[in-house]
């Protein structure tokens, strides 16, 4: 009796669609279509998204099981499943990150969502918008944050199956069916041509130390792996599920969310706006989209679609930042969820403040800077996304990988992937097993030596 009461109190999902709509949907957000179009923009067009698919395939695909399958072995949080299978302090100190990992992106990633909600009403009223402007003015984006996150904590409110997987299941379709019909709009525009094939053509010349450190860090920051966020869901799959072939439909909705969100991006600006730099960086979806928008015909329409479309991709990935947090207290602290949801929810709108303001020139957070070996980064904002949004991540996967390839025993994690997945054995057993144990962790241990400044890779831009 004890253990169904365990159950109800945790959740469990109500099918294997709705954990990968779930699953997809904490994968699928800003990283997809904010992030990557201006990497792509500033790291060689085709050539990175070459380099991008690689990475995917190779690094963050075996990383997803492997916390899909701790999850599930264990049944519980990220801290408590490394306790549950026998884990060290020092060990259990991965999934303390990523709880904090969670908390902390969840609060400014919000700030970036709450742009979203505001853009979504000057683009349907043709209102135009400084973006410099906007994101100075505290009076508009804070009180946009604080309802971006109120919506969050109702949809996590509800529970597992109640709250975020129907939620997952309606915002999943609704936001690839606009951004598949702004994707055809945009790559049907008269002279987008020029655009596709920058995008989808790569000039392998450009490939360099830079472009691959920075595909292979935004497959990690898309993927979801390295925060906690798959072990979690995976506390909530019967056994019975196929985890291989989940993981498998997670991995290609969000990559090909990311290059649909290309799609819609680039076509456009060079089609409307012959000339402009790609390389717009982060301002590229808020400061260049909406001038794209304002000369194509039925623009704002156009336009208020996207931000609604970003909208989304940020709510389905902060419903399952706000989920880890959670299932610790509800795990750890036996703390209900309407308790463990609105405190978690409370702070993080608390600590979404600092972000907001460090975007205002000359303010204290704005100004605020660390050394962090070498590297000066500067602004709340800044700090919070390399520390917590980046390297933590990083340092995570590396933790995580080292815990089951050698701390633990790794055919029990293979056990567990072949559990309703009969076709996971041989040569692909095999794989992934070699993978875990030596090929992530050597090209993350490359990647962390390099962010330090030891090894003496090119720095990207």
């Amino acid at each position: 009796m004890a253990v169904s009461n365990n159950t109800e109190a945790r959740g469990q999902w109500g099918s294997s669609l709705g954990f990968i709509m779930a699953a997809a949907g904490s994968a699928v957000g800003l990283g997809n279509i904010w992030r990557f179009p201006y990497l792509v923009g500033e790291y060689g067009g085709g050539a990175f998204v070459f380099v991008y698919i690689i990475c995917v395939l190779l690094i963050a695909l075996p990383l997803l099981f492997n916390e899909i399958a701790l999850g599930r072995k264990s049944g519980k949080n990220p801290i408590g499943a490394i306790r549950q299978t026998g884990g060290s302090r020092f060990w259990q100190s991965a999934g303390v990150l990523c709880v904090l990992v969670c908390f902390f992106v969840f609060s400014y990633y919000s700030v970036i969502a709450g742009w979203t909600v505001g853009y979504i009403f000057t683009e349907m009223i043709n209102i135009p918008v400084d973006f410099a402007v906007f994101v100075e003015t505290p009076m508009y984006v804070i009180p946009l944050t604080f309802v971006f996150i109120l919506m969050t904590i109702l949809i996590v409110l509800g529970g597992v199956s109640g709250g975020i997987e129907k939620a997952s299941k309606f915002l999943m379709p609704v936001l690839f069916i606009i951004i598949i019909f702004i994707a055809g709009r945009s790559v049907t525009l008269e002279g987008a041509s020029a655009g596709i094939e920058y995008y989808l053509k790569p000039d392998f010349a450009k490939i360099d130390s830079a472009v691959i450190l920075q595909a292979l860090g935004q497959a990690f920051f898309s993927m979801s792996v390295g925060w906690g966020l798959m072990i979690t869901f995976g506390s909530y799959l019967p056994k019975k599920s196929n985890v291989i072939q989940s993981g498998g439909w997670i991995a290609g909705m969000d990559t090909s969310v990311a290059l649909l969100g290309g799609l819609m991006i680039f076509p456009a600006l060079f089609a409307l706006l012959p000339g402009k730099d790609p390389a717009a960086g982060p301002a590229l979806v808020f400061d260049v989209l909406p001038k794209v928008f304002d000369v194509m015909p039925g623009g704002n329409i156009v336009g208020g679609l996207f931000f609604i479309l970003l909208m989304v991709a940020a709510l389905t990935s902060t419903i399952s930042m706000l989920e880890v947090p959670v299932s610790y207290l509800i795990d750890d602290r036996k703390w209900n969820r309407k308790r463990a949801t609105w405190t978690v929810g409370i702070a993080a709108m608390a600590l979404s403040v600092p972000s907001a303001l460090s975007q205002i020139p000359g303010t204290f957070f704005s100004t605020l800077h660390i050394n962090f070996f070498g590297r000066r980064l500067e602004g709340f904002f800044g700090i919070m996304d390399f520390v917590f949004g980046t390297f933590a991540v990083i340092v995570i996967c590396l933790m995580l990988a080292l815990y089951t390839g050698w701390a633990s025993k790794l055919s029990d994690y293979a056990d567990e992937l072949a559990s309703g997945a009969p076709g996971f054995k041989g040569p692909f057993r095999a794989g992934w097993m070699f993978f875990i144990k030596y090929v992530c962790p050597i090209v993350i241990i490359l990647l962390i030596l390099n962010m330090l400044g030891v090894i003496g890779f090119e720095q990207a831009a």
